[in-house]
């Protein structure tokens, strides 16, 4: 190596394994060796007392600090591997309390990457090698799960074989305390070994709360374990998740906080969703029943700092999969969960401005006795929502509301004090403002 040749240039011209090479072997400072005395290892002398520097050993550590002007080629892109949900070298995480279906989303997506199909509506970029180590499930079970998945998305076992690995360890950490300190436990070297054997582009580690000894309240222990989880998917080129849990009580769509634990699992993560179940507002707009509602489940984007910030939810049914294996003693055999990709009515999808006039006139007519129409959430017989639907029958009650609503809000409609000449007293009505009529 030439003398004038430091380890960004090693970096920029062989590459990060050649410059992890000569980090390794590169000699510590020491006061007492004369090649350090009158200044660094590459002998220039800039009259600082380096021996009084760095963590009191007197080795002066690398910054490894690069000059901006000579970075004159554009960064490579970053190397995403399924939609904004997983990308090389990055932690990912998705947020969600127990039976949204958390697993069985992120088991349809490294199918989606294994089989290089849109099984959840995401674009796979590359057909890809996925692990998944299940901290909870016994393999056993985990078999369920996949074979559900394979029925319901008609995929043989070939087109998995090779490409789709498992593990179900108990009793493994990643880290763990020993001796009062923090250590790396044995999952670590495990998932390396598995790692370097099976070659994956995604991990998925199934719960982050398993995965460690640690308490999950300290942000100090957490920020070490995702550090190991981070310094993984940059070693190894690959693309890091860990589902986590939420805390308890409502979850908010896309509330980053709502992560259970020290808030340093979250500061980890760069690409962190939450996934919840359909709220009682959202299935009476999308015309579902209450019974139906927990079927339905949102993923949205919580924190997502490698993409631009996006307002629209991703949709998802959780169905049952029988799974054909009964026997003597369980002659009905299992009914296991997986997600297919969901997609809302639209409310205004397909409505003519010719439509929309037809329904505002109606409106502002009134009813024949005289009354005016109301968009009350209490009206009965003078509901301005049945006006729409009478024109739109297609449309469920919830839409045919959001529509009034959405009206009213835009001062399409007014609403005002009128005389009702049937109750003979002053109440509110739906007034048009017929300027602000659809063009």
């Amino acid at each position: 190596m030439a003398k004038d040749k430091d380890i960004n240039d090693i970096l920029r011209d062989e590459g990060e394994e050649a410059a992890r090479e000569y980090h390794d072997s590169a000699e510590p400072f020491n006061e007492s060796n004369p090649k350090f005395q009158n200044g660094d290892a590459n002998g220039h002398d800039d009259g600082h007392d380096h021996a009084a520097d760095g963590d009191g050993t007197g080795a002066i550590h690398d910054l490894g600090e690069r000059d901006a002007g000579d970075d004159i080629e554009l960064p490579k892109p970053r190397q995403w591997v399924l939609g904004n949900q997983f990308c090389r070298k990055f932690l990912s995480g998705l947020i969600a309390p127990g039976g949204t279906g958390k697993s069985a989303l992120r088991l349809a997506q490294g199918l989606s990457l294994v089989t290089k199909r849109s099984l959840t509506g995401e674009h796979v970029f590359k057909r890809c090698r996925v692990l998944i180590v299940s901290l909870e499930d016994d393999a056993e079970e985990m078999q369920r799960h996949i074979r559900a998945a394979l029925i319901h998305h008609n995929i043989p076992l070939d087109e998995i074989a090779g490409r789709l690995f498992y593990a179900t360890p108990k009793g493994m950490k990643l880290a763990e305390m020993r001796g009062g300190s923090r250590q790396i436990g044995m999952l670590e070297k495990s998932l390396r070994a598995a790692i370097e054997r099976r070659q994956p582009d995604l991990v998925i580690l199934d719960p982050y709360v398993k995965l460690h000894a640690l308490e999950e309240n300290d942000n100090g222990a957490m920020d070490f374990v995702s550090d190991l989880l981070a310094t993984l998917a940059i070693e190894y080129n690959i693309a890091v998740d860990a589902p986590h849990h939420s805390k308890k009580g409502q979850l908010t769509p896309g509330d980053p906080d709502s992560g259970r634990g020290a808030s340093a699992i979250r500061d980890a993560g760069r690409l962190v969703h939450t996934l919840t179940a359909m709220s009682e507002d959202e299935a009476k707009r999308f015309g579902i029943s209450p019974e139906e509602r927990t079927r339905y489940v949102r993923l949205d984007k919580a924190k997502v700092n490698l993409a631009p910030p996006s307002r629209t939810a991703i949709w998802f049914k959780l169905v049952g999969v029988r799974l054909g294996n009964g026997d003597a003693d369980y002659p009905n055999g299992d009914e296991v969960q997986t997600v297919e990709p969901w997609t809302p009515p639209k409310t205004w999808d397909g409505l003519s401005s010719e439509t929309l006039n037809a329904v505002l006139t109606d409106i502002a007519a009134g009813l024949p006795n005289g009354q005016r129409y109301s968009g009350a959430g209490s009206a009965r017989k003078r509901a301005a929502w049945t006006v729409v639907q009478k024109h739109c029958s297609d449309r469920t009650e919830g839409q045919c509301r959001e529509i009034i609503r959405t009206w009213v809000k835009n001062g399409v409609l007014v609403e005002e004090d009128y005389s009702d000449p049937v109750d003979r007293k002053v109440r509110q009505g739906l007034r048009l403002d017929t300027t602000r009529r659809p063009s």
